[in-house]
């Protein structure tokens, strides 16, 4: 895993509209740009373009239908992204308990004096 990759996935995940996209894939299952335009704010156009960044950074595959493509989340990347996610959330818990230690320790030299 290289800090481009990452923040290219985190940078994708960011942007809401992406993200409710995601959820409907994973709702649904599949779907394409036209059908994702219809249950969202977006035009087709700007679906289109949600759904090349999302491909771009493996969140989402396409497969040809007909005259549109199909897509799909991966499940494998989103769960490399949940783990991105925790191991994130764990490291900022841990500085959360070093600065409260801290202050803590400041308030009773403190309250001594």
């Amino acid at each position: 895993m290289t800090a481009a990759v990452d923040d290219d996935l985190w940078s994708a995940i960011g942007d809401p509209t992406r993200r409710r996209m995601l959820d409907l894939l994973l709702a649904e299952g599949d779907g394409t740009a036209t059908s994702l335009s219809e249950r969202l704010p977006v035009t087709r156009q700007a679906v289109a373009k949600h759904l090349g960044v999302l491909d771009r950074v493996g969140l989402v595959h396409a497969t040809p239908a007909g005259r549109e493509r199909r897509y799909r989340v991966d499940e494998a990347q989103l769960a490399r992204a949940v783990a991105q996610l925790s191991s994130v959330g764990a490291a900022w818990d841990a500085r959360l308990r070093r600065i409260k230690r801290i202050a803590e320790a400041i308030q009773r030299k403190q309250d001594q004096q």
